[in-house]
């Protein structure tokens, strides 16, 4: 009796202590570690800075300008290069109103050949709203600026939303 006692309750911990766990921190805080990016842009003239506007919307007005459904931003910025390496200067999120919320990095990181590095803000972060957009800065061959796009995405039940956005250049 005493062996069935103990493997119920093994079995049973996880269930009756999941609701005693720590509130998990939101993703987009700190979802890379940015300083172990940095790197030293190289004094090269091929290479030009350049800015882009991405909008996002961290929640969409459903049936009323009352009503907002919360969304998942996952911001990609994706080095298209297939040989050479980018640096992005910062990424700054900003808030419907035009106030900055966050910065992500204000110092520049690098992106390998090929390679995507993203931001991720949770449904629950609702500080961007129905406007929210980033600002980003690079230094890049003009012949490959990179991609930078958001995927807003949410799921109940069996409904489901997801749309796209592209940045487009200052």
């Amino acid at each position: 009796m005493k062996t069935l006692f103990y493997w119920a309750s093994i079995a049973l911990a996880p269930f009756i202590l999941g609701g005693c766990q720590p509130e998990m921190e939101l993703s987009s805080v700190d979802p890379v570690n940015w300083s172990r990016r940095k790197a030293q842009p190289p004094a090269a003239d091929s290479l030009s800075w350049a800015e882009a506007y991405l909008p996002v919307y961290s929640q969409i007005y459903v049936r009323t300008e009352r009503m907002t459904y919360d969304l998942t931003v996952t911001v990609s910025m994706r080095n298209i290069n297939p040989s050479d390496s980018i640096y992005l200067g910062y990424a700054r999120y900003y808030d419907t109103h035009g106030e900055l919320i966050r910065t992500y990095f204000d110092t520049p990181i690098y992106l390998a050949p090929l390679e995507t590095v993203e931001i991720v803000i949770d449904d629950t972060d609702r500080d961007g709203g129905t406007g929210a957009n980033f600002l980003f800065s690079w230094l890049a061959p003009d012949a490959h600026p990179p991609l930078v796009e958001a995927v807003m995405i949410s799921a109940s039940g069996q409904q489901g939303i997801s749309f796209l956005t592209r940045s487009v250049d200052l």
